[in-house]
């Protein structure tokens, strides 16, 4: 055999390697970097192959995501193409399980400050982003993953009993096979609540603690108490914010300012003392919070004392 062929050879075994390599990590929530495949890519060429798998991958994903005819973005020509043509076939071989509905699928939401956002997500779920949102989506063959930072959604999930749905909000945990649903993590709280199906709230992350929701239940967790409370409510009341109003009944001060910060760039301080279980009935309008901040005075006996850094703290009126 011929050096040149030799060459060849050896480049496709090495990116046969790779699609190996890469396939075994592809269902790990992080890479089992073990100790062989550390020792196999501290090989500058092993490296500069796995490297090619995770950019070819993540092409066909975003190819997938679009499903239409794009063209890759151009690319650097180098003595790694014939190889992985060649191993292509070998990747597709190892990952076919997760082509279609299950292609691996990230994406990243950053706050921001107008309007809500409507993302239709590859696996046919519909999620509803509310304003001053923070979230990221990671989508894997067994598994789909959203982890709430700040803010609220609301999600429409595609049913799939062999891939369920997590949400997660700091230690807390929501999982879900198909249903509609809403979830908000404020400063103070963090409420789930359903507009159909069922799912199972872990508020402490543990799965002793579950409890069922089913639909028009809402379950509101306190974060420094530890509390949880379950209530009914009505089809209207789940994502009512979509529309840009809120309209509210016999709601602690509490929770009501709690969701209030949300839609302020400045949060709301509520002093302590009884005032946070007074009972407020009215609207929200998400253009202009500080509307219901002027007419608190009027509804209940506390008054609002602006702070010099644009905060606002609401007080009991003597």
């Amino acid at each position: 055999m011929s050096p040149a062929i030799d060459s060849a050879a050896d480049e496709i075994s090495v990116a046969a390697q790779a699609a190996s390599w890469f396939a075994r990590h592809r269902d790990a929530p992080e890479p089992r970097l073990d100790e062989a495949f550390e020792q196999w890519r501290a090989t500058p060429a092993h490296a500069q192959a796995y490297a090619e798998f995770e950019a070819l991958w993540a092409d066909l994903a975003q190819l997938r995501q679009l499903n239409q005819p794009v063209l890759p973005p151009a690319r650097r020509k180098n003595l790694w193409r014939p190889a992985l043509a060649t191993a292509t076939a070998l990747l597709c071989a190892l990952l076919t399980p997760q082509l279609g509905a299950n292609t691996p699928y990230r994406h990243q939401v950053a706050a921001h400050a107008q309007g809500t956002r409507l993302l239709k997500l590859p696996d046919g779920s519909s999620l509803y982003i509310n304003i001053n949102t923070q979230l990221r989506i990671n989508f894997r063959a067994q598994q789909r993953d959203i982890y709430l930072d700040q803010g609220q959604f609301y999600l429409e999930v595609a049913a799939d009993r062999e891939r369920p749905l997590w949400v997660h909000a700091g230690n807390a945990r929501v999982r879900v096979l198909g249903s509609a649903f809403d979830v908000r993590r404020g400063q103070r709280q963090l409420v789930v609540s359903v507009a159909h199906g069922q799912l199972a709230f872990e508020p402490e992350g543990d799965p002793s603690s579950a409890i069922l929701l089913e639909a028009r239940q809402r379950a509101i967790f306190d974060y420094a108490k530890g509390t949880l409370q379950q209530r009914p409510l009505s089809n209207e009341e789940v994502a009512e914010w979509r529309g840009g109003h809120l309209t509210f009944h016999n709601r602690e001060l509490v929770n009501l300012i709690d969701e209030l910060n949300l839609y302020r760039g400045k949060p709301v301080q509520l002093a302590d003392g009884p005032l946070a279980h007074f009972k407020v009935s009215g609207s929200l309008d998400a253009r202009d919070p500080d509307a219901l901040l002027n007419t608190l005075p009027a509804l209940i006996p506390v008054k609002t004392v602006p702070l010099e850094d644009g905060q606002v703290r609401i007080e009991s009126r003597k």
